[in-house]
């Protein structure tokens, strides 16, 4: 296996440069908020475990694209990864990505935090990613402040001119496949967000996803030739009240009622989702009828999945939160 060893000098020695001496306390970056080079010293070995240095860096490198994101700047992934090569030569463009991937998992799972876009959860993550990514969570307060703002923001119905792709499959997530045993990190985590229970409290945002939904039954069953029953798609939430279990009533084709409960995030499609207790038993006792309209991305590129049936044969309930999330398959 080769070894790789680099050290990219700057200008002087650490004891000269205070900034330099403390770089280990404070996020590492390609250059420091001064604009000096920073003394990197990266090791590695090509198919052998991550050093904590290595780690340390990807991580660095993905809360950079992942505040980029939030604050809504454009953002350049190769770019970001062929830098982030030069300071870990031992490991290739496509072993960054799939960290990236796995800490992707690791803010979805264990932070309740939002994620890059582009780099899709990989759930066989290792014990040894989940506390430095919880230290660059706390320690980021530009990440932390842009994502309460995203969470908490005014949404709109986005007007889509085309319904032909909103509609997708249901995310296929693959079985975990530890290398050693999963751990209960919910009392040793450095730090928990709240960000997906503060975006599930945000009305306009739930609003803006039902009233999209309500154009969408319109439309399938107006396409279908059921123009009837297309003028009787109801949005009960609103003229019933919030308590019935679901949000829609549309119907099937043959006059049957489908009763639709919807949730709406900004983030991927395989976040976790809060569902209430009477919602869960209400999918059980009509799960014939019951269908459950996920939508996602839904500032960026608003689409949809649909789980139908009981929610509890597609998803984990938690029992005390009611935090569902999809079953692996």
């Amino acid at each position: 296996m080769a070894r790789f060893c680099r050290v990219a000098e700057a200008a002087g020695s650490s004891a000269s440069h205070p900034r330099r001496a403390m770089r280990r306390n404070v996020p590492l970056s390609w250059y420091d908020p001064a604009g000096v080079r920073a003394l990197d010293i990266v090791e590695g070995e090509a198919g052998a475990p991550w050093t904590d240095v290595e780690i340390e860096a990807t991580v660095a490198t993905y809360f950079q694209m992942l505040r980029t994101q939030e604050l809504g700047q454009a953002l350049n992934k190769a770019e970001h990864n062929r830098r982030l090569q030069a300071r870990i030569p031992a490991r290739s463009r496509g072993a960054i990505e799939f960290k990236h991937a796995n800490i992707s998992a690791v803010l979805m799972e264990v932070y309740d935090a939002p994620q890059l876009r582009g780099y899709l959860p990989r759930f066989n993550y290792q014990s040894d990613l989940v506390i430095p990514v919880g230290h660059a969570l706390a320690a980021d307060r530009v990440l932390d402040e842009a994502a309460l703002r995203n969470v908490q923001s005014e949404m709109e119905m986005p007007l889509l001119d085309s319904y032909d792709t909103f509609v997708v499959d249901v995310p296929a997530r693959a079985s975990r496949k530890l290398r050693e045993p999963r751990k209960d990190w919910s009392t040793i985590v450095p730090v928990k967000r709240d960000y997906l229970h503060r975006e599930a409290l945000n009305r306009s945002l739930g609003l803006a996803g039902e009233q999209l939904v309500m154009e969408y039954e319109a439309r399938r069953l107006h396409s279908l030739g059921a123009r009837t029953l297309a003028e009787r798609v109801e949005h009960v939430s609103q003229t019933r009240g919030d308590g019935l279990g679901h949000d829609v009533l549309s119907f099937e084709t043959d006059g049957r009622e489908r009763f639709i409960e919807v949730k709406t995030t900004a983030y991927l499609a395989e976040t976790p989702f809060f569902i209430s207790p009477n919602e869960a038993a209400f999918s059980d006792a009509h799960a014939e009828q019951f269908h459950l309209y996920r939508l996602f991305d839904f500032r960026q590129s608003p689409r949809m999945f649909m789980l139908p049936g009981a929610v509890g044969t597609h998803c984990r309930l938690d029992p005390v939160s009611f935090r569902a999330t999809l079953l692996s398959h």
